[in-house]
């Protein structure tokens, strides 16, 4: 163990490969993490061992992040920190995230001729001359449906494994989650209908997939991948600007704004809501009431005081 470079290294694939045999892994955590590690190199190339200061220094906030982006960066050193604790390598004590603050992003609101516009560019994908044209052609309509149907975010849709959906039932069952929540979704029956299509074509291609969404090397698709067609789709077909987890957020709005004049069938419909969409809280739901003027106030109206001990003020 001469350098830095060396035992951390060896200690971070160790910790990698610990968090994916307990499928608790993203890899959207993993610049962090290496990043964290090229900066104890850089800095103390001659040393063999991680110090409390070397820690600290990288969790510090710095005078560019607010508490979010932070928390969002040093996340998985402090997991990280905490798997050497439990392992004895380390007595150093794992920093603290600052506390998250609420954020003040609205999402894009979704016309009914955008997202026409948006599945037609799906549809219509060019190209079919090599393997990977094909699988591209006939996955990107699917994957982008289900996120549109379901409020599934888009690492669960991609990283969703061929043995968790039940398309008798239409039922998926979500492993990779924020948080780690397990949860699971029902699917609206033409979502169902087409992935039994989709499905039933993929099969002939991949036979062995372990992922519903296949990659290359039987790997399930990058956050790059979403991103990248997502962006050239809409680009192509709307001038204004999203992005594909944004129909999350319209699939929460879309059913909140079902409920008005709906009779009040409320607690049941806000409860199957929160665990549908993996929410750890009912208070993460309820952000959703400030993107749908009014429902609030139609909603205390109704249920009084009941209102007010279901729902926190957000």
């Amino acid at each position: 163990m001469k350098s830095l470079n060396y035992f951390l290294y060896i200690l971070i694939e160790k910790y990698i490969s610990y968090q994916k045999i307990s499928e608790h892994w993203n890899e959207s955590y993993e610049l962090n993490l290496l990043l964290f590690a090229k900066y104890c190199m850089n800095k103390y190339p001659h040393v063999i061992e991680l110090s409390q200061k070397m820690v600290d220094e990288w969790c510090r906030q710095r005078d560019s992040e607010n508490n979010n982006s932070c928390r969002s960066r040093i996340y998985v050193v402090v997991s990280f920190i905490r798997y050497l604790i439990k392992r004895g390598k380390t007595d150093i004590i794992a920093p603290v995230p600052p506390r998250k603050t609420p954020r003040t992003y609205v999402p894009h609101s979704f016309t009914k001729t955008e997202l026409h516009n948006f599945f037609y560019a799906c549809d219509n994908i060019s190209g079919e001359k090599t393997l990977d044209q094909r699988i591209r052609k006939i996955t990107i309509p699917i994957f982008f449906r289900l996120l549109y149907s379901s409020g599934t975010r888009t690492n669960e849709a991609r990283m969703l494994r061929v043995k968790d959906v039940n398309l008798c039932d239409g039922i998926l069952n979500i492993h990779y989650s924020k948080g780690y929540n397990q949860h699971f979704v029902v699917l609206d029956d033409s979502m169902r209908i087409i992935m039994e299509k989709y499905d039933a074509v993929i099969r002939e291609i991949r036979p062995d997939r372990d992922y519903f969404f296949p990659a290359r090397k039987n790997k399930y698709h990058t956050r790059q991948w979403v991103q990248a067609n997502f962006r050239e789709l809409w680009d192509m077909s709307n001038n204004s600007y999203a992005t594909a987890y944004e129909f999350r957020h319209n699939y929460a709005i879309e059913n909140i704004n079902r409920w008005i004049g709906d009779g009040l069938d409320f607690h049941a419909k806000l409860l199957y809501l929160s665990k549908s969409m993996g929410h750890s809280a009912l208070e993460s739901t309820t952000y959703y009431y400030s993107l749908v003027p009014g429902l609030a106030n139609i909603m205390e109206e109704k249920t009084q005081k009941s209102f007010n001990t279901i729902v926190p003020e957000v």
